[in-house]
């Protein structure tokens, strides 16, 4: 089918020096933007699971079914190619043309409106990612509840850098990059080091509880998107947002929508229909035309950069540390 990649055979793999792949070519002629497509996976500039390299390559540690790897994505003459280290490399490397956006269908949009059409046009580069991994999505989703990014970034940052393990790989791996914690790690980090990176009890209490329960949601990575978001909203403290937040990315799910958004109904609500005071239920109104595919046309709303001008300040950021 257009806009697809077809899955790729392997060359050399190990899960102790790395392996690496290349990862055909899409079918259709708008080459692979890896900024758009895994720019949803990055929490903030300097989140400690991903980096983007000088030469344009994509790193990102992550914490597979095998164990912690590292995979190195780059596009070269075209050709996107995947090259990874540590136990969780071949798992990785699996997974690398889903993580690139093989399972999506562009084909399948059809532009209703033009500013979505011309961001369309203009974006054509865009995949939506699946990672196959649903805690390194759930958890920064958590911390990103009821505050500001800047704010959660910060709290996933430290908290990885301080309970996560270096990300393996040769010397080339970018300084500074952690796999994030295990499911235990997580349950047993004491309340003064939540409080000390500025996580409140409610999300601390939800991620302890999702943790526990670890396997069970990561079985959400391999089912429907509905009922993925079913399974992760069982737990106290997952709701809608942070189930949608969650699924987009784990599961590569082009229809699942996030309400409960601060910002997001007025934006979109302001470029379609010039109404910034659009609420949730507005908001579905104005994608129901994109059945099937309205969490994309959200994605193309949110890069077209048509936002209603500011009337009132910032949220401002909190500090339980100061507590």
């Amino acid at each position: 089918m257009a806009g697809r990649f077809t899955p790729p055979t392997p060359t050399t793999r190990s899960t102790v020096r790395g392996g690496h792949t290349p990862v055909p070519r899409q079918d259709g002629t708008a080459p692979l933007d890896l900024g758009l497509t895994l720019g949803p996976l990055r929490r903030g500039p300097a989140d400690p699971t991903f980096r983007v390299t000088p030469d344009g390559s994509v790193w990102r540690a992550s914490r597979t079914p095998d164990g912690p790897g590292t995979i190195r994505l780059t596009v070269r003459d075209g050709r996107p190619e995947a090259e990874a280290w540590g136990a969780g490399a071949h798992w990785l490397l699996d997974n690398a043309p889903a993580l690139l956006g093989a399972e999506d269908d562009p084909t399948a949009f059809v532009p209703r409106h033009k500013l979505v059409l011309a961001t369309h046009r203009r974006r054509q580069g865009l995949r939506l990612t699946r990672t196959g991994l649903v805690m390194e999505s759930l958890i920064p989703s958590v911390l990103e509840q009821k505050v500001t990014a800047d704010e959660a970034y910060r709290s996933w940052r430290l908290l990885v850098r301080k309970y996560g393990e270096p990300a393996p790989g040769p010397e080339t791996v970018p300084d500074g990059m952690y796999v994030m914690p295990d499911a235990r790690t997580w349950t047993q980090i004491p309340s003064w080091e939540w409080h000390r990176a500025n996580v409140d009890g409610k999300r601390s209490a939800t991620i302890v509880r999702a943790a526990r329960v670890a396997a069970r949601l990561e079985e959400a990575a391999h089912m429907d998107p509905p009922a993925a978001r079913r399974r992760l909203e069982l737990i106290p403290g997952i709701g809608p947002w942070t189930s949608a937040e969650t699924i987009q990315r784990s599961n590569g799910a082009p229809d699942e929508v996030t309400t409960g958004d601060l910002h997001l109904p007025g934006i979109i609500g302001w470029a379609l229909a010039g109404d910034r005071t659009t609420d949730d239920e507005a908001m579905l109104d104005l994608l129901a035309p994109y059945a099937g595919q309205r969490h994309r046309a959200a994605r193309l709303i949110l890069l077209s950069g048509r936002v209603p001008p500011r009337r009132a300040p910032r949220m401002t950021p909190g500090d339980i540390t100061a507590l």
